[in-house]
This record gives structure tokens, sequence and C-alpha cells, in this order.
């Protein structure tokens, strides 16, 4: 009898589970933003695509040859396909979240190796250059930081251009840029500091 009420109990569970999986089943798929995936911009040939909500994601983007470039359309796939594709530069650790390319333990100048690139932190002995990586902190609306390329560099400030900056932000920013003594800092606080392929 106990036998039988455990086979009971048994199918009484499946039952429910293949219940809770139909429901689950009839609901509509999330939908994506009617613009998500289209390109809004593009530096050296590499195209920025429309990500509309920052916490947007549709699948992973692979290399041919199987390389990680990132989640589509996030801000660190753009970086890392800018990288890869225009710089020819494959990272060792080619997965994390946008603050997480940032070594904070790491001295000014020195070797970000999971990267594979240079780091220099904000404020630097070193002035940003176009192609540097810029690194930001994360936010409390955004816990997973930020990341965009320098595409124009002046005296007094920087352009930055970037991929999933939110769905009515633009593609390119421009930052203001301080030389105090022989340092050079970003005007903005999120900014941990940039990498760079040497």
């Amino acid at each position: 009898m106990k036998k039988w009420l455990g086979l009971c109990g048994i199918g009484a569970c499946l039952v429910a589970a293949a219940w809770v999986g139909w429901q689950f089943s009839r609901r509509p798929p999330v939908a994506v933003d009617p613009g998500w995936g289209r390109r809004i911009d593009s530096y050296n040939d590499v195209a920025v695509y429309y990500n509309g909500s920052v916490s947007t994601t549709n699948g992973r983007h692979l290399a041919a040859d199987g390389y990680n470039l990132g989640l589509k359309y996030q801000c660190v796939e753009f970086v890392k396909r800018y990288y890869y594709e225009h710089l020819h530069h494959a990272m060792p650790d080619s997965y994390g979240n946008a603050k997480d390319f940032f070594d904070s333990a790491l001295e000014d100048g020195a070797r970000n190796a999971p990267r594979d690139l240079t780091q220099y932190t904000n404020p630097s002995s070193s002035k940003p250059r176009v192609d540097d990586l810029v690194v930001m902190a994360g936010t409390a609306s955004n816990c997973y930081g930020h990341v965009a390329i320098v595409c124009e560099v002046g005296d007094a400030e920087l352009t930055l251009i970037q991929q999933n900056p939110g769905p009515a932000a633009p593609s390119r920013v421009v930052v203001g840029l301080e030389r105090t003594g022989d340092q050079w800092q970003l005007a903005n606080p999120r900014i941990l500091g940039w990498l760079r392929k040497q």
C-alpha cells in the first residue's frame, strides 16, 4: 500500500510539473525592441549596434574561430569585437563584465595579463590615445560597469564611441581631459582608467 501511495505521489508530481511546463510554453516570448540589432554607427568599419534597454541580451556572439566576443549587443561585445577585428587582438580572458576589465590592484602603466593590454589609471602619466579601451565603474542602476573606445583625442577633451549606453543615449560622447603637472585625467568620476594594445 505504501509503495502504491509513493507511486501516486510521484505521478501527481509529474502531472503537476507537466502542467506548469505547459502553462509556461503558452506564454508569448519576451519581446525584443524592434530596432534591436540595427547598425547605428561604426568606427574603422566595426559596427555599433542598437541594443535598446541596457539589460537586453540575445545570445552570445562568437567569432568564426570560436573566440567569445560577448553577449549581443552589450558594450563589452563592441569593444572586444573592435579589438579583435580592427586591432587583431584576442584577450586571454574573453569573459567578464565591463568593470572587470580594470584591475585596481595594478599600478599605472602595468600589464593587465587577463586582457593582454597595458593598463593606465585615471589619472595617469600617459595621455589617452585613439583606440584605447576606457573602463567605467558600475552604478546603482548598472552594477556591471561600462566600456567604450577612444575615437578622437584633443588637448582638452576626447570622444568615446560606445555600444549599449541606453535606448536614448548617443553612440558617441565627449569627455573632458585635464592635465595637472604630468598627470592626465578624464573628467568623469566613473572612469577607472584605460587599456592599450602596445
